[in-house]
């Protein structure tokens, strides 16, 4: 592994340690500020880097066969999760957004603060220019998916006597209402109109934007300080290895023999799927009060583990190209 991806770890951990300190400190108060900054998060940070993104996407250059072969081994692995979940809601185990936190969380990757820099020091220019084609469809894909299933998980639970026609009526509404899924589809919108963004609104939004990994990574360590790691370590060990092991496995596996991708565009995609866990996993968790324990420790394993899987991964391309 590089030095430049050593050092970006190396910083991830030190800023999630001063959140800890924040948190264990109380520096912020005795409440819940963790779940504060997780609304402010969610409600201004990254909607304004969703809709900036999305707005700017040159949909006629990205390298679609590519982006085809991850999403959809990503997408499977995430409704296939969500899927096996859902049982401990029946069996009263899980809250009803349960299911869908444990599938974001093992799909859900650490594509920039991580992922860009390694991608920049292993595969140069041509690897990051794919990588950065990913990124920027990574969350709209991933938590578009995930905010409608748990909707409508929220949804049948909270009205069991409810028509479908009626449950599947308000799933829409809140799912194209919501902080994540509102700013794409509006974002998506500008990007069809062929128009430029304004040079003041793009300078807020890149602003705003700026703040969600800082933000994000003082979270985690806040998230340590007030719910700690006990009862959830198995949980979160499970959910590390199905990130780490298991689904860039998967992708190896659809996009080599399934789409045909080898050399640069293989090991992007592989190396994009054996990312540690993401924090916009825990800012849904925490939008949605559910497992935020289990998530900052999967997200805080994975990403110590990853010092560890990305050589082992690093190794399987080389051998395999």
């Amino acid at each position: 592994m590089s030095t430049l991806v050593l050092l970006k770890l190396l910083t991830i951990f030190i800023i999630v340690a001063i959140g800890w300190i924040v948190g264990r400190l109380k520096w912020l108060g005795s409440a819940d500020p963790a779940r504060t900054l997780a609304n402010a998060a969610y409600y201004i940070f990254v909607p304004a880097l969703l809709f900036r993104t999305t707005a700017r996407i040159d949909f006629k250059s990205m390298p679609w066969d590519t982006l085809v072969a991850i999403f959809v081994p990503m997408l499977a692995m995430q409704l296939a999760v969500y899927a096996w979940q859902r049982r401990g809601i029946a069996h009263g185990s899980l809250p009803p957004a349960g299911p869908s936190v444990r599938a974001i969380t093992a799909v859900f990757g650490n594509s920039v603060q991580v992922g860009i820099p390694m991608a920049a020091a292993l595969f140069g220019e041509t690897g990051l220019a794919i990588h950065l084609a990913i990124v920027s469809l990574h969350a709209l894909v991933l938590l578009s998916l995930a905010t409608t299933l748990v909707e409508l998980d929220i949804a049948r639970h909270g009205h069991a006597d409810t028509h479908l026609a009626a449950t599947l009526l308000m799933t829409a509404r809140n799912t194209l209402v919501h902080p994540v899924v509102l700013p794409v589809l509006a974002g998506m919108a500008w990007n069809a109109l062929g128009l430029p963004l304004p040079a003041i609104a793009d300078e807020i939004l890149q602003t705003l934007g700026q703040a969600v990994v800082p933000l994000c990574l003082v979270l985690i360590g806040m998230s340590l300080a007030y719910y700690g790691v006990q009862g959830a370590a198995k949980v979160a060990v499970g959910l590390s290895v199905l990130k780490l092991l298991v689904l860039p496995a998967l992708v190896l596996g659809v996009a080599h023999w399934g789409f045909r991708l080898n050399g640069v565009p293989l090991a992007v995609v592989v190396m994009m799927a054996a990312l540690p866990i993401g924090s916009n996993a825990l800012i849904f968790a925490q939008r949605y009060h559910a497992l935020e324990a289990e998530t900052t420790a999967a997200t805080v394993f994975s990403t110590l583990a990853f010092v560890l899987t990305a050589p082992l991964w690093l190794m399987v391309l080389h051998a395999l190209v």
